[in-house]
């Protein structure tokens, strides 16, 4: 799924969160890098785990830190649908982008 179609599975697995959730992840998700949603959506949940991280981030980082939250929670759920038997890959290949090198 690319372009419009992985826009319209974003808005459709988004439609019952809160307002300010979907927006903050919808923009997050609006400026991943193109390319097949799985992509999309772990380049989106990084971009906003960095942005709660963000030194001065203040009240601001709660909303965006839910936001990455729910932008993995896609990502998994994503995964799930698409190739089941290969969650636990999918799970560990996100944890992975999401921890910082040492």
């Amino acid at each position: 799924m690319i372009g419009a179609a992985g826009d319209a599975w974003f808005a459709a697995h988004t439609a019952g969160a809160p307002n300010a959730l979907r927006g903050r992840a919808g923009e997050f998700f609006a400026q991943a890098a193109a390319g097949d949603l799985a992509s999309r959506l772990a380049h989106a949940a990084r971009a906003a785990l960095a942005a709660a991280t963000r030194d001065n981030a203040g009240r601001a980082a709660a909303l965006d830190l839910l936001a990455a939250d729910a932008l993995i929670t896609l990502a998994l759920l994503h995964a799930a649908e698409v190739e089941p038997a290969h969650l636990g890959a999918a799970a560990a290949g996100l944890r992975l982008q999401a921890t910082p090198a040492q």
